[in-house]
């Protein structure tokens, strides 16, 4: 998820919010403009650093990071990146922390302009790494919030401070933050929801008796996830080709969701299929599956995040696929973000390509809406391997080779 010099930087930072703001559309989902062409919103010269970079320039050796660098010199504080634990996804600690480490190096700022940091999965603490940060001269924070409650008391923190706030990957309901970093996460919901139906048909279930299930109804995300897979599936459940089974509550913490999963398997017998919104719920659930004798490519399973117990899985036959988002995209857009509100400066429309919508607070937030990629065992090794994402070694072991050998992964 300012002392006295900054002053001049927060108000830069209200009249950008409300230049953008007026001119974002107002839809109830993320929505994206191209991210190529020209714009004539580029860092303003005010100090005579003039800065334009663009979401297609990102890539994964990080090298559009360094056109940033006069940015760097030109601002002024620290820039506090802020995670929220290590349980609902490895990814914080394996790619975000690493990624945003990099990204804000390459740009320009030394070893003690930004502190990187993980909340470990407690409110309290991310909220004193916040109130921290900013005493010891934090100018910008990049903000996962491990929920929307904790993130908006973060950005009212912030703003009475003069700091401003990036919301990465998780968007702050009723927040106060400048911008948003993610990808669209309604388009990431259809994906799965169209892999979920290709899986179903690739398997050959004459009818799948589904049972959708979502994560935590306090994250946005996984609003929008749903409302993207539902987008696909409500139709089927309407025209009565597919059977909703049930639609549990919704969680991040997999052992939850594989409770949630036993109760209505148990409850609904005729229950032929799951989508699951992220590997790390949808492991669980395979390994029971499997202690019932459950058969490979016969229980159509989904999920999200690319983890390599997803991919395997995905390998063996029991997951279908799962929803890939490159976060060395991520990472160097929320530091390119950051590196503006640093110097004070308005960052491109090429940077800026969309908004999102916030409907606690019913205002419309900038945001760098980046694009997922649905894998399944003929991209792995064009997506996740070449990106070097994970490793065909540590994908590739005991029961696996065979199965990567077979998918030309290498």
């Amino acid at each position: 998820m300012i002392k006295t010099a900054r002053k001049g930087a927060v108000a830069a930072s209200a009249s950008l919010a409300l230049c953008l703001a007026a001119a974002a559309c107002s839809s109830s989902s993320s929505t994206s403009a191209p991210s190529g062409g020209s714009s004539s919103s580029s860092a303003s010269a005010s100090s005579g650093v003039s800065v334009s970079i663009s979401v297609g320039q990102f890539d994964r050796k990080f090298t559009a990071m360094a056109a940033l660098k006069p940015l760097a010199a030109a601002g002024k504080g620290n820039v506090a990146v802020l995670l929220p634990d290590t349980v609902t996804s490895a990814r914080y600690v394996q790619f975000d922390a690493p990624y945003l480490t990099q990204a804000l190096t390459a740009a320009g700022l030394t070893s003690s302009q930004f502190t990187v940091q993980n909340a470990q999965g407690s409110d309290a603490t991310e909220l004193s790494d916040a109130q921290t940060a900013i005493t010891k001269g934090a100018t910008v924070l990049i903000m996962d919030p491990l929920d929307a409650g904790v993130g908006a008391q973060i950005e009212t923190y912030a703003k009475a401070h003069g700091a401003a706030v990036v919301d990465y990957d998780r968007l702050t309901l009723g927040g106060s933050r400048q911008y948003y970093v993610s990808f669209n996460n309604v388009q990431v919901g259809k994906i799965i929801g169209q892999g979920f139906q290709a899986c179903a048909t690739d398997w050959k279930l004459s009818k799948p008796d589904v049972l959708v299930m979502k994560g935590d109804p306090t994250d946005n995300n996984a609003t929008l996830f749903a409302q993207g897979y539902l987008g696909v599936l409500d139709p089927l459940f309407s025209a009565g080709s597919y059977v909703k089974a049930g639609e549990p509550a919704g969680t991040w913490t997999p052992s939850t969701a594989l409770s949630e999963f036993q109760q209505n398997f148990t409850a609904h017998k005729n229950i032929n299929s799951v989508l699951v919104p992220n590997d790390a719920n949808a492991a669980p659930i395979i390994h029971y599956l499997q202690t019932k004798g459950v058969k490979a490519k016969t229980f159509p399973v989904t999920g999200q995040d690319a983890t390599t117990i997803g991919l395997q899985n995905i390998l063996a036959g029991y997951q279908c696929g799962t929803a890939y988002k490159p976060i060395y995209l991520e990472a160097q857009a929320a530091a390119a973000l950051a590196m503006y509100l640093r110097a004070g400066k308005t960052p491109p429309s090429t940077l800026v390509n969309g908004s999102t919508q916030d409907t606690k607070a019913n205002t419309a937030v900038p945001s760098v809406l980046l694009t997922p990629k649905w894998v399944t065992t003929a991209n792995i090794n064009s997506t996740v391997i070449t990106d070097q994402f994970v490793k065909a070694s540590q994908l590739c072991v005991g029961q696996y080779a065979a199965a990567c050998k077979a998918a030309g992964i290498s």
